[in-house]
Order: C-alpha cells, then structure tokens, then sequence
C-alpha cells in the first residue's frame, strides 16, 4: 500500500469518527473507505459491544438483515475460536482464522459457515478507543483462492480500529439522544457558527439547569458546553488533527458528573456543533447482574472479568485474590445464575439480556431509527 495513500485513508476514517452522525450511517461510509484499501468479499461485518461485557448489541452487514441463529449460537455456545470478543480483548486486537488454525481452518465449524456464505479468509478486528474500551469489531472476508490478508493489510486496519471505536461510541450517545430510552439518556444540543442553540433533544433543559454557574435568565449557554463547543468547531480548520475527541467532564450542582462531547457537524454550507451531555454512570451490566441475580459486589467483578474471557489464575491476579477465593465465588455464581459452566455463563447473560437487545437494533435498523447500545433493561 502506497504510504501517502495510506495515511489519507486512515485519515478519512478519523474525520468520519469525529463527526456526529448516526450509527448505520457511520458503517457505511467507513466501509466505502475500507472498500478502496483493502479488496474483500460483498461488505464488511459491522457489530457494536457493550463495553462493559464484551457481548453483543447489534450487527450491520449491508444485503444481510438479519443475522442467522445458528452463527449467534455458535459465537458463545460453540467451538471456542475467533470469537469476537476474545480477538477484540486480546493484547494484538486483530486476527485472521488461517492464523487461529496454524493456517488450516477447513476443520473449524466458523470457516464452514464462512464459505456457505461465500467466504474462506476471515479477519477480525476490535474496536478498541486509545483508553482500551471496546466498543465493536470488524469482520472482513476473502472467496477462496484470493491472496491472504497481509501484513501491511493489517496494519491498516490496525490504524483505523480507535478511530472506528471512537466513531462507534458517538453515533451511539447520539442515537440515545436522538431516540431516548429512559429518564438518563444523553441530552444533544446542536449550535451554529453564530453559537446559537438550533436544536435540542427532550430533556436537555434540565441537563442545563444543572451546571454549575448556569443562569437562564441570562440566555447564555453555561461556559463548559462553550468550551467544548469551540473545541470542536475548531477541529473544522485543524486538517492536521482529523477525528481530534473534545471532551469535558463537569461536577453538576447536585455532585454527580457530567461529561460533554463536542462533534462537528457537515450539513450544507453552514458548518455546524453537536454537544453531547450524558450523565458519568457506571456501566449498566452491574446492576443489571445485581437485580437479576443477586451477585454481590465481587461476584459481579468475577463475572465481568469472565465475560472478558479471563483464566481463573487471571480473574485472580485482577482482583488480588487467591485461585481458591475465585472458584468459590464462581461457584455462589453458578448457583444464583442457575449455571455449571463459565461458557453456559457467558450465553445464559448474553441470551437473557442481550441477544433482545441484538434483534431489537436490527428492527430499528429496518425502521431507519438509531441503534443502541448496551444490553435491554
């Protein structure tokens, strides 16, 4: 690949994820650049992860709406191979199935759904923010007897993983936004070049109301979303720093956190901001494991880290205990959850609560409404 070529593609992607746009939208147009770099088979394999969990929320393939049972079924009560989560945790991020198999996958029930649907070569990636958040991975594949996916290939998708994850995240809170689900969705405020407010999602009003210093007799907007909002709109005239991440974090007036993320927006001529405000919560599978199932505190960690694809001997090291302590508290797991094994775990979570989330986002996906995140409470 032609370096100055390269770093235009890898830039393009970064301009892409630092814009506020829509999830669907987000896949396509980094998929019509991925398209021109890297040659593969139909389009690539788009899936969004909850951060928190590692587990699925949603799938975009374009021609593919929906996405077969038997493949999600296989992703987490299967063979233990190329599953998206543990390529997108592991320390390189990115792997081929030829790699997995030492070069021979013909054995492998994956490369057989592969090629029923066309596919040999299978490349994942995981689209991991520079922080280490996983937010998605990247399918892409080869008919058989094209050439393998190469170093400089890789390397390529490697580059453009954090600004994907980057993009992934945004185009979800905006989707949440946009599409509230509940009382705590992010707020969205969209400001022009003359920093006047043009829109506003529900709710936003009390999200301003809260910061600290804000005065709505005054009509100003508080100095925080200013800040932000400058940030971002002058990412217009930095091309040196594409997809450059403004981000504030604010203690409202109540003692909670807020943090503020300023997108540029490109519609039409007029050049345009979108402030996100979400609240600093902590993810939701903790008290999602807690209501259902009545984990305490360290039987949620041990769940999260085996979620993760954690050893017991790593789960141990993590939280600073004993191998003995971890099978004891997996074992309190297992009773609570109904379970006998780690990978039962794993899909029993995935089956109960996110899996409805999967197939509800390919619904909203067909209706043209924002994809969400995160699992279905």
């Amino acid at each position: 690949m032609d370096p100055s070529r390269y770093t235009r593609a890898v830039n393009k992607i970064a301009r892409l994820s630092g814009q506020s746009t829509d999830l669907v939208s987000f896949w396509r147009e980094s998929a019509a650049v991925l398209s021109g770099e890297i040659p593969h088979f139909w389009t690539p394999c788009w899936f969004t992860l909850d951060p928190a969990s590692l587990l699925i929320t949603s799938h975009f393939h374009e021609g593919l709406a929906e996405f077969p049972d038997a493949w999600l079924a296989d992703e987490y009560y299967g063979e233990d191979l190329h599953r998206l989560a543990d390529v997108a945790s592991s320390k390189a991020g990115i792997s081929t199935l030829h790699e997995a198999t030492g070069g021979d996958p013909s054995g492998t029930r994956r490369w057989q759904q592969n090629m029923e649907m066309g596919g040999d070569q299978e490349l994942i990636a995981g689209l991991r923010t520079r922080s280490g958040d996983v937010w998605g991975a990247l399918g892409l594949y080869r008919e058989p007897d094209r050439p393998m996916f190469n170093e400089p290939e890789k390397r390529f998708v490697k580059a453009i993983t954090p600004y994907l994850a980057e993009g992934a995240r945004r185009a979800l809170m905006v989707g949440e936004a946009t599409d509230p689900e509940g009382p705590h969705a992010p707020g969205l405020i969209v400001l022009n070049e003359r920093w006047e407010i043009e829109s506003t999602t529900p709710g936003v009003a009390e999200w301003l109301a809260d910061f600290p210093g804000a005065d709505k007799s005054a009509g100003q907007l508080p100095a925080a979303i200013q800040a932000v909002a400058g940030q971002a709109m002058h990412s217009f005239q930095d091309p040196d720093h594409p997809g450059e991440i403004a981000v504030s974090r604010v203690l409202s007036r109540r003692g909670t956190w807020m943090v503020l993320h300023g997108a540029p927006l490109l519609t039409g001529t007029e050049r345009r901001v979108a402030v996100i405000v979400e609240p600093a919560h902590s993810a939701l599978i903790y008290p999602l494991l807690m209501s259902a199932y009545g984990l305490t505190e360290r039987e949620r960690d041990v769940t999260r880290l085996v979620l993760e694809g954690q050893s017991t001997e790593q789960v141990a090291d993590s939280l600073f205990v004993s191998a003995n302590t971890v099978q004891q508290h997996l074992k309190s797991i297992f009773d609570k959850t109904g379970v006998r094994s780690r990978r039962d775990l794993v899909a029993k979570i995935f089956y109960t609560h996110y899996e409805p989330r999967f197939r509800d986002n390919e619904q909203r996906v067909d209706a043209g409404k924002p994809v969400r995140g995160g699992p279905l409470l």
